[in-house]
């Protein structure tokens, strides 16, 4: 298969399954505009697409999820679910196939896929799964078995808030080491073509390091679906995850479409970079392992981050998808999603950039122009759009830069790249102003010079309406309206947009009266900022999330007075590690200063410092209150200070 898609007839598009432990949020919809954008762009150039997103359902973080919010899995799947669906719709995505980790035919194909490497052997005819025991640190946030090269500072750098747990479980194996070398050919030669290049270079990076055999399975996790090989373990949820890929479009239910999308078609999976090492290396070796076709390219982007941070639902840094649609609407909001960062690299959300980009490129250089050679067409050609006269210098450059823009468009499409693809179709609607400019068409119309201004307005038109369709991956909505307002039938655009067919030109055509397609946006409505999270909805409750965002460490007491003034204080100077810090107490009812020094007590470690009567506190420490008794709450043996609780 070929390493980009030109040439091919099918193409499948996919995004990652996204986990359902709470609702989207813009880095979310920033994958799926891409995919859908990709989708419409492929038809365009008349392609067959499949394009297939979903959410990923199992796994042990689910199940706390629900348990912490007083529901079944289930129905804290069916819940998020709805919402992702709601947030699609918004945004006028329009996937092919919506699959859920939960339905039955994703099951039955997982299971036949378990069953199928369970019993099948390596390139030396060793069994590819093996039973063994794992004993290390697991990442409940992103369902992750960690190494020490996999963290930062001891903690798995996606989920900083999160302590990892140490476990130690009887799992099934999957024996990696015996498709490495297979796999790094693969990468290496582009037969996966993994994009952007220096992302390439970081999966190559992974083989230098060394790459250990991985879990399919885990003993002690009950949401999920069981080894057909061992009842009483859950496949591992990356194995249940990535299996959508196939599993979607017919693996284990539909052979024929199963063929004609994986196997006939040009595979292109979508995804963020911390991800990479799952689909890059886990993925194709396991399809490797059962003789599949492996993905022919991969591409990854960045992240959109908020306050200098990853946009992030464990850090509370969201934005909702519908705040966008309803300050850009529809089309403002999928068009910003698609250009206002490079695809591949990291982009921070500022709100000036935002209005800017939107005023600059839609209202301005495209909305604009419509509005101005459609008010010229009505008032002077009774609306109906005269014929182009290319015989000039000027309108042959034109023409041309729209030729050109039409071959870039494409090759940006191949080389998945919205923001070049997006870019080449505006530069059209820049130049035909910048022609619509000098041609002055008013000054025309007041000279009488009528067959030079039709000239003018057929040129314009035309480059009005190749930007149009160029356009229309993105601007969804507005495109079929500018199209309608051009004298375009339902079914000529339809036959355009969603079947990559020919069309008459605009030529002969009657216009109505063009509204204003994009106003300015002088202000948002949604502040760009974190979002507040949501208290729980049972009293009292709280997350697993919630919980770890408070770091608790042991920590000595070096010396204790009391605060002047103050019956009720005391003010501690305490050691955390390595690390001296001063809090003050209100204890001095129940402990006098001496009876604290060498003491280890429990302290809220990251709480932000703060002035109790004038003096700085950096820190609370925990204590038990029943009635008029205190007492501290402290470990029930020796350990060094600076120990981390949970």
């Amino acid at each position: 298969m070929a390493t980009k898609p030109a040439g091919t007839r099918r193409v499948l598009v996919t995004t990652p399954i996204y986990y359902v432990n709470d609702r989207p949020h813009l880095g979310h919809a920033y994958t799926t505009v891409a995919a859908d954008f990709m989708t419409r762009a492929h038809r365009l150039l008349g392609r067959e697409v499949f394009f297939l997103t979903g959410t990923d359902e199992h796994g042990e973080k689910v199940a706390e999820t629900a348990r912490a919010n007083g529901k079944s899995p289930i129905e804290h799947c069916d819940e998020v679910v709805a919402g992702f669906r709601d947030a699609w719709k918004a945004l006028h995505i329009e996937y092919d196939r919506f699959i859920r980790t939960t339905e039955e035919a994703h099951v039955r194909g997982v299971t036949q896929l378990l069953e199928r490497l369970h019993r099948a052997t390596g390139p030396d005819g060793q069994p590819v799964i093996y039973e063994g025991e794992y004993r290390g640190l697991y990442c409940t946030g992103c369902e992750k078995f960690l190494s020490g090269r996999d963290m930062e500072d001891g903690r798995c750098p996606i989920h900083p808030t999160k302590e990892p747990r140490e476990i130690t479980e009887r799992n099934y194996f999957f024996r990696l080491s015996a498709f490495l070398e297979q796999l790094k050919i693969k990468i290496e030669s582009d037969e996966i073509h993994i994009r952007p290049e220096n992302r390439k270079r970081e999966v190559l990076g992974l083989f230098a390091q060394g790459l250990d055999d991985f879990s399919i399975s885990r003993e002690k996790v009950e949401w999920g679906i069981p080894l057909p090989f061992d009842l009483s373990q859950t496949a591992y949820v990356w194995v249940d995850a990535l299996s959508n890929y196939i599993t979607g479009i017919g693996f284990g239910s539909d052979s024929n479409s199963y063929n004609r999308w994986w196997n006939d078609s040009f595979v292109l999976h979508l995804m963020a970079k911390d991800i990479l090492k799952f689909h890059s290396i886990f993925w194709p070796a396991m399809l490797m392992a059962v003789g599949e076709k492996t993905p022919d390219a991969m591409f990854i982007h960045g992240y959109l981050t908020l306050v200098d941070q990853k946009m992030s639902k464990s850090l509370g840094n969201v934005i909702k998808p519908d705040a966008w649609v309803a300050d850009f609407g529809v089309d403002g909001a999928r068009y910003l999603l698609t250009t206002i960062f490079r695809f591949g690299q990291d982009g921070e959300i500022r709100e000036d950039t935002l209005r800017e980009k939107y005023n600059a490129d839609l209202a301005n250089d495209f909305g604009n122009l419509v509005s101005r050679a459609a008010k010229m067409v009505l008032g002077h050609f009774d609306g109906y759009i005269p014929e182009p006269d290319y015989s000039g210098a000027e309108e042959q450059a034109l023409k041309a830069i729209v030729a050109d823009a039409g071959r870039k468009f494409a090759e940006a499409v191949d080389d998945v790249d919205p923001n070049h693809a997006v870019e080449a179709a505006l530069s059209i609607a820049r130049e035909a102003n910048r022609y619509f400019d000098h041609a002055a068409p008013w000054t025309l119309a007041k000279e009488r010079r009528m067959d030079r201004l039709a000239g003018v307005l057929g040129v314009t038109m035309e480059a009005i309406y190749a930007c149009a369709v160029h356009l229309s991956p993105v601007l969804m909505v507005k495109i079929p309206e500018v199209l309608r307002t051009l004298g375009y039938t339902e079914a000529e655009i339809d036959a355009r947009l969603r079947k990559g067919q020919s069309i008459a030109a605009p030529a002969g055509r009657q216009i109505t009266k063009a509204p204003p397609f994009f106003p300015r946006v002088d202000k948002l409505g949604t502040k760009i900022e974190p979002e507040k999270k949501e208290k729980a909805k049972t009293d009292g409750v709280i997350t697993i999330d919630e919980f770890f965002a408070a770091k608790l460490k042991t920590a000595e007491v070096l010396a204790a007075e009391k605060v002047e003034k103050a019956d009720k204080l005391l003010k501690l100077q305490i050691q955390i590690g390595e690390e001296k810090r001063q809090i003050i107490a209100g204890i001095a009812e129940f402990y006098q200063p001496a009876e604290l020094v060498g003491r280890t007590i429990i302290v809220v470690s990251n709480l932000q410092p703060a002035k109790i009567r004038g003096i700085e506190s950096n820190g609370m420490l925990l204590a038990a209150r029943h009635g008029k008794t205190l007492r501290l709450v402290t470990t029930d043996g020796e350990i060094p200070s600076g120990a981390e609780i949970g």
